[in-house]
């Protein structure tokens, strides 16, 4: 359920970039988000900055790379302060390991109120699922928001030499102001490394996923 945009705008939004290129490595996203400091060094100090996970092609991947699509985004959630200096990232060329991918022209993507919202990744301390949405469920007190949330799969990924415990998450029947408050502010860390950055989604079937 997505509801009519009578709400100021968010103060972030998406920037998406077509990608060409073929492949990245499995786990890419530490790579990204290094490449991307690189281009954009003021990126480290923008705490409100998120990176989406990449949509790659489903049951394509050979080995330790992941393959594109002629589809695949690569979307920044940014204050629209930054927005044109993240648009100078068109035409670059960003080495994901050791796999070039060049960023075409971007558009801006406003943040949509939905009533039910997925995270494909929230970053844990632990493997206790227990504690986890515990922790969850203190973060979204302080943001003075009200949902019901599901927990999905534990997953991982690399990060500093470690291995960072993660968990899908869904929130639903969210208020128009909670919906938007949670999209802006995220859960959890590591919102560079694709950490709980949330999107309007459907239906709860994808906490499964």
């Amino acid at each position: 359920m997505s509801f009519e945009d009578d709400l100021p705008p968010a103060s972030v939004v998406d920037l998406a970039f077509p990608l060409a290129g073929r492949a990245v490595p499995r786990d890419y996203m530490q790579a990204l988000h290094a490449a991307l400091q690189q281009e954009l060094p003021w990126l480290a100090q923008e705490s409100g900055a998120g990176i989406h996970p990449l949509k790659l092609v489903q049951g394509a991947s050979a080995g330790p790379v992941s393959l594109l699509s002629q589809r695949t985004r690569l979307l920044l959630r940014l204050p629209r302060a930054r927005v044109g200096d993240a648009r100078l990232l068109a035409g670059r060329t960003l080495l994901i390991g050791e796999h070039p991918v060049q960023l075409g022209e971007p558009h801006e993507r406003e943040l949509l109120a939905h009533a039910t919202l997925y995270a494909y990744a929230v970053a844990a301390a632990g493997e206790d699922e227990v504690v986890f949405m515990q922790t969850v469920a203190g973060e979204l007190q302080a943001l003075g928001v009200r949902t019901h949330t599901v927990c999905g799969k534990r997953g991982g990924r690399p990060h500093e030499g470690q291995t960072l415990t993660t968990f899908s998450l869904m929130l639903h029947a969210l208020s128009r102001a909670d919906s938007l408050r949670v999209q802006e502010q995220g859960l959890g860390p590591h919102r560079q490394l694709g950490c709980g950055v949330f999107v309007p989604h459907k239906s709860a079937a994808a906490v499964g996923e």
